[in-house]
């Protein structure tokens, strides 16, 4: 990793020069959301103070102003994610909003009585419940895939619950608790071979691998910009045009109609039909910005810097007789996240005490609380890295995970 400037990509997250209890802030919450470059809160500053208007309405110039802008964020997207069209990049809240559109406006169209829609155990909740709902309205069939006990999806799972009978398949391309990267190009390959479509929830997995929809082949793919060092309130739904075009709205209102009578209404072409209402072009400029600075960084830097950074982390953790680690423990198999548990300490109780230190991490189910039963634990703390942590915030945090025994009156 020798061409990248570190140290200088560090310098462009003011975030990082907080103290906290008089501490240097370590941050390793990037799994819940990322911190933002002066790239991002600079671009987002210049649109307001000179381009903010609202989009598709006005013929003056800070209406075209604010439509190019998002326009311009439109075709990021689309390129960063190898889409064909923008007409296939539908802009939303989050990733959320993203899996209940889909669940809503395809699931519900599509999935009958009797037919299945395959999960895994390891979701996050917000590709379980729309699913469920689903399920339930449609009398269809809720399946789950499990993990075996390094965190992984064996291959006889795949072919044992994806079947003829099974209309979609829903999973992440890798756990947000367990850190794993799951094949999913091969269990889309599959479930095409059975005719299902395949949700892919790439919340975690677009701000640190390369992404590329079409060679996936994925029906459907979501991720939010607030896990990219872009801004909360803006998320990416990706579809296939034929598959968008054939589904009706999620929401109803301005910008997504193309005539309204007094009884009925006809719908504006893709992307705009799943766009209603005044848009969030504040988000879509901090997106493109962030867009921006990934590549400037380059996805593939990102990728092996962090399995670098995860694998030394792994090798301090898995050298403490008291740390447990749930998920794989090769750095190659996951992403760059750890969740563990200490013998005798509720993650709650770590994530508290290493504050105290200045080290944010995460504690709880993970919005995951079917994996955590099926693992048999209550919670995980979590420590989750992006590109601007260093081997001294792992250090620090390995520093932290003692001082929380010694808190705790079991000697370090």
């Amino acid at each position: 990793m020798s061409d990248l400037n570190h140290s200088k990509i560090i310098k462009d997250f003011p975030t990082l020069d907080l103290k906290v209890n008089n501490h240097r802030l370590v941050y390793l919450d990037n799994g819940a959301t990322t911190q933002r470059p002066l790239q991002v809160i600079n671009a987002m500053r210049s649109y307001a103070e000179g381009s903010h208007g609202n989009p598709h309405r006005g013929a003056h110039f800070l209406s075209t102003k604010a439509t190019e802008e998002y326009e311009l964020a439109k075709e990021a997207v689309r390129n960063f994610i190898n889409a064909k069209s923008t007409e296939e990049i539908i802009f939303t809240k989050n990733a959320t909003e993203s899996l209940n559109l889909i669940a809503n406006s395809y699931g519900m169209e599509n999935v009958h009585k009797e037919n299945e829609i395959v999960l895994l155990i390891s979701e996050h909740h917000s590709n379980i419940l729309p699913w469920q709902r689903v399920a339930r309205v449609k009398e269809a069939v809720l399946k789950y895939m499990y993990v075996d006990d390094q965190g992984r999806l064996p291959l006889e799972e795949i072919e044992r619950k994806i079947s003829d009978k099974t209309r979609i398949v829903a999973m992440a391309h890798m756990s947000n608790v367990l850190g794993t990267i799951f094949p999913v190009k091969e269990i889309i390959d599959y479930a095409h071979s059975k005719g299902a479509l395949v949700v892919i929830d790439g919340a975690q997995s677009t701000p640190h691998i390369k992404v590329d929809v079409k060679e996936l082949d994925a029906d459907f793919f979501v991720f939010s910009a607030h896990k990219l060092m872009g801004p909360m309130g803006i998320g990416v739904l990706y579809g296939k045009k034929d598959l968008l075009e054939s589904m009706p709205p999620f929401l109803l209102g301005g910008d997504m109609i193309e005539y309204v009578y007094e009884q009925e209404a006809t719908f504006a072409p893709l992307p705009f039909k799943f766009e209603a209402g005044t848009q969030n072009v504040d988000g879509a400029v901090g997106l493109r910005a962030a867009i921006e600075y990934i590549n400037k960084i380059g996805i593939e830097n990102i990728t092996a810097y962090e399995r670098i950074l995860t694998g030394y982390a792994l090798e301090k953790l898995l050298s403490i007789p008291y740390i447990r680690i749930q998920g794989p423990k090769i750095a190659e198999d996951k992403g760059g996240l750890i969740s563990f548990t200490i013998d005798d300490v509720h993650p709650h109780d770590t994530a508290s005490i290493l504050d105290t230190y200045g080290i944010a991490t995460r504690a709880g189910h993970h919005c995951a609380q079917p994996l955590m039963r099926y693992l048999d634990i209550p919670a995980t703390s979590r420590a989750s890295f992006y590109i601007y942590n260093t081997k001294d915030d792992v250090d620090q945090l390995l520093e932290g995970i003692k001082n929380v025994r010694k808190w705790l009156g079991y000697g370090s």
